[in-house]
């Protein structure tokens, strides 16, 4: 019993004084020392399982699909969110309308001709992506900015390259969605990202 208690105390002391003699590290650019070193965090993805070539193929086609298209999206969620806001301060339906026309024009003059190279599949998942970053179908945010006959008369001409601009996103029950989904967690998660659309 005597041994016992004397193991313990000694494992004990041991502890008590390992603790006060804890290593301090300098970190280059700091002036204090510091007991641990500060790591950026990352994000571990398990490997990708694909049960046949047809998979993997529809894997990577999607992916290089939504990475082309992704950044369109973020900058139509940025330009609605500005939209919004300067919409606040105007004053009068018509003002409001007149600025709204005024945006879209530029818009439109701006994008037009990169957006017409776009595939059918492409666009399809542009529509995806823009309710992801929005919250909305792109249907229902041009009725909401322009009127229903200007949200009637896109999703009709979008239907003629099987394109609907109703089409919500919705990983956990569309297999593309799932995908796209995975391909931008993945994207943001080794910050391969690109959003510049030079």
């Amino acid at each position: 019993m005597k041994k016992l208690i004397f193991l313990i105390s000694v494992v004990y002391c041991s502890s008590i004084f390992s603790q006060n003699d804890d290593l301090l590290i300098m970190v280059e650019g700091d002036s204090i020392p510091t007991t641990s070193i500060g790591l950026n965090e990352i994000t571990i993805f398990p490997p990708l399982v694909f049960s046949n070539y047809n998979e993997r193929l529809n894997y990577y086609t999607v992916k290089r699909k939504t990475l082309k298209v992704y950044p369109y999206a973020v900058l139509a969620s940025e330009r609605l969110e500005k939209l919004n806001e300067r919409l606040l301060l105007i004053k009068g339906r018509v003002n409001k309308k007149k600025y709204t026309r005024a945006v879209e024009k530029y818009i439109e003059n701006e994008l037009s001709a990169q957006l017409k190279k776009l595939t059918r599949t492409e666009g399809q998942i542009l529509v995806k992506l823009i309710y992801r970053e929005t919250g909305k179908t792109v249907y229902s945010l041009v009725k909401e900015l322009r009127n229903g006959f200007r949200a009637f008369s896109y999703n009709s001409l979008g239907k003629l390259f099987d394109i609907s601009i109703k089409k919500e996103y919705d990983p956990e029950k569309n297999k593309e969605d799932a995908i796209i989904e995975d391909v931008l967690k993945r994207a943001y998660g080794d910050q391969s990202i690109i959003l510049d659309l030079k």
